[in-house]
């Protein structure tokens, strides 16, 4: 698998790669990958490529965190989606580092992210809450809220994490309650 950054003429396949991943919430979650490089375009986008098929997707794009110092740009992760077929070869896991690797390089201090613990401490992100770092919501379960410092972090880089505006005008933080 080529890991590379994506380019336009894979806005298509990204899509598609969304839709097929994330199943009922794909076109979702496609709408807020358009939403985040209209917002954020030096957005870091990396795709996974298998014989010239588009099979996964990262996107690491700005956010702040609100530090007693002073605000310190950092980084979220989202989404990250691998074709069912081609999940558990380790494609999103390769995205992520390669993100990870290329993030450290430029200085960004931390990647946060909302997900499974179970997956991402596999890569190395830890409770973001043990780091004294707090949820910029409620609804994100304290499991899922996760941080992974990089080489330009300092301790007294804590505080709340501020997502970027595309992340609340697309209601794409936290659980939201199922029932009424």
């Amino acid at each position: 698998m080529d890991v590379r950054e994506e380019r336009p003429d894979d806005h298509d396949a990204v899509h598609h790669l969304h839709r097929a991943a994330f199943g009922a919430h794909g076109t979702a979650v496609a709408r807020l990958v358009d939403a985040l490089r209209h917002d954020d375009p030096a957005a870091l986008c990396l795709v996974g490529e298998v014989d010239g098929e588009v099979v996964g997707q990262v996107m690491f794009t700005r956010s702040l965190l609100d530090a007693p110092r002073r605000l310190v740009p950092v980084r979220v992760l989202s989404p990250l989606a691998v074709l069912p077929a081609h999940q558990g070869r380790g494609v999103g896991s390769a995205l992520v580092r390669r993100g990870l690797e290329l993030l450290d390089a430029h200085g960004v201090p931390a990647v946060f992210l909302e997900g499974d613990p179970g997956y991402y401490s596999r890569l190395g992100f830890r409770p973001g809450g043990g780091w004294g770092f707090r949820r910029p919501s409620l609804r994100i379960p304290e499991p899922a809220f996760q941080v992974f410092p990089l080489g330009a972090y300092e301790p007294w880089m804590t505080g709340t994490l501020v997502y970027s505006a595309t992340f609340w005008e697309h209601d794409c933080v936290g659980l939201r309650d199922q029932e009424g």
